[in-house]
């Protein structure tokens, strides 16, 4: 299979992925802007969740601009991580309708964590097809912001049992940490 199928199954999976996180914004039954306010919580766990799917898509299309061939172990890496990803319309779901309460955030906690997991995994096999020399291994490198990424996800998920709102808080860090461009690809591409 070439890498183009695989990125095109992948973009389907991630666009149904938002699709169903849209569908699960019910709109208030009054017209008063005073009945958006209960929907706040579930509003701004989408814009989170959109972030997060959409970071996702974003590295993985740089990351297919330096991919030169797939492996089965690099397809199966590729379907967990859309696993993982297919999973943050629930938790999205729960922890918004649930107004981030304890065992809802905690479940969207491990739901960043395994994916995040899962695209670990993807890139180890694709540099380990490629080589330690490639371009890929070059520009995956030490990963600093993956491995930050994880750290913050393993203190969020136990913090959930005593402050919902700081593994909250851990969830937009690491968003905006990964909001800033990662420049490693292009650097390496030149």
């Amino acid at each position: 299979m070439g890498k183009g199928r695989l990125e095109a199954f992948s973009d389907g999976v991630i666009a149904v992925i938002i699709t169903i996180m849209v569908l699960e914004l019910k709109p208030p039954h009054g017209p008063e802007p005073t009945e958006l306010l209960p929907l706040l919580p579930t509003f701004l766990t989408y814009v989170l969740s959109f972030i997060y799917v959409g970071i996702y898509w974003a590295n993985h299309h740089h990351f297919f601009h330096i991919i030169h061939k797939v492996s089965g172990g690099m397809l199966w890496a590729n379907l967990h991580l859309l696993f993982w990803l297919s999973l943050v319309p629930f938790t999205t779901a729960w922890m918004g309708e649930n107004h981030f309460t304890t065992w809802p955030v905690a479940l969207y906690g491990v739901n960043l964590l395994a994916s995040a997991v899962a695209y670990t995994i993807l890139t180890v096999v694709s540099v380990r097809l490629h080589g330690p020399e490639s371009e890929i291994a070059r520009a995956v490198g030490r990963d600093k912001k993956g491995k930050i990424s994880l750290v913050f996800y393993i203190i969020a998920i136990p913090m959930a049992f005593f402050s919902p709102m700081v593994s909250c808080a851990c969830f937009a860090i690491v968003a905006a940490i990964w909001l800033v461009p990662d420049k490693r690809i292009e650097r390496v591409l030149g």
